[in-house]
């Protein structure tokens, strides 16, 4: 059987969130390997590099984490199952099963500017459906758990990304769909806790979460969900490419800090 992710438990007396990682994978099915041009699939540069290893610290805390396993230039775990765009503003983005890079560059070795749809519903079962499935499954566990639970969606993105947006992006962004997925007060929480240290954090701009978040964010039904977009700087080196554990040393306390105060704001 296919498996599309990973499941870290947690390993410490269970907190009411759960951590998901969907832009981590790197790997790519033997069936379609040869499909894409090698040059790029040896190093994808959209992956969301190490945050999975930043995040780690989390199942002795008491969360358990998904984590995707392919990458998603196979199929992109955080974007509508119709490809419906996330937004209309202008930027490149690319789609549920993408054909070219954020920078615009052709992935597969015919150049296709799509993917026929008996290859993304093919996708979508194998590759799709089952994180998102575990994703609802564990965040039902927890609500009957604690009556409250929190989805905290995992990101990273390159300092500079021209097709996306002119200039740096901050060092954090929390998308919270237009403060829609979560409660007023996790956000502020979230809000506090992430601005009051040397951070540069922006609130829903330029990133307001995507599928993951707004799809499961329902805070009506106590079921939070809440994204965080981090520039890899943070953590890795100036090239963008390394993991540099001084930098992650101290976002990393950051995030564990943030992440024990949701999971008292959501239990009081």
């Amino acid at each position: 059987m296919t498996t599309s992710f990973r499941v870290i438990e947690s390993t410490a007396p269970r907190l009411p969130i759960l951590i998901s990682v969907p832009h981590c994978g790197t790997d790519f099915p033997d069936e379609i390997r040869h499909e894409y041009k090698e040059s790029l699939i040896r190093s994808p540069d959209d992956t969301d590099w190490f945050v999975d290893q930043l995040y780690d610290f989390c199942p002795a805390l008491g969360i358990t984490m998904i984590t995707a396993i392919h990458s998603r230039w196979v199929i992109d775990l955080n974007r509508d199952p119709q490809s419906k765009p996330l937004y209309t503003d202008g930027r490149i983005i690319t789609g549920l099963c993408p054909t070219t890079d954020f920078l615009g560059n052709e992935l597969y070795v015919d150049d296709r500017s799509e993917v026929n749809q008996g290859e993304i519903d093919r996708r979508l079962q194998l590759y799709y459906w089952p994180y998102h499935h575990r994703i609802k499954t564990e965040l039902e566990k927890l609500k009957e758990e604690f009556g409250s639970v929190l989805l905290w969606d995992c990101h990273s993105i390159r300092q500079r990304v021209p097709t996306i947006q002119e200039g740096k992006f901050p060092d954090l962004i929390l998308g919270s769909a237009d403060e829609t997925s979560a409660s007023k007060e996790l956000i502020n929480a979230a809000l506090h806790s992430l601005g009051g240290d040397r951070y540069q954090l922006y609130h829903n701009h330029p990133f307001k979460g995507g599928y993951i978040t707004r799809t499961y964010g329902r805070p009506d039904q106590d079921i939070h969900a809440l994204q965080l977009e981090m520039t890899k700087l943070n953590y890795m080196d100036d090239s963008e490419k390394n993991y540099d554990p001084s930098r992650a040393k101290r976002i990393r306390e950051l995030l564990k800090r943030t992440l024990c105060l949701l999971a008292e704001s959501i239990s009081s």
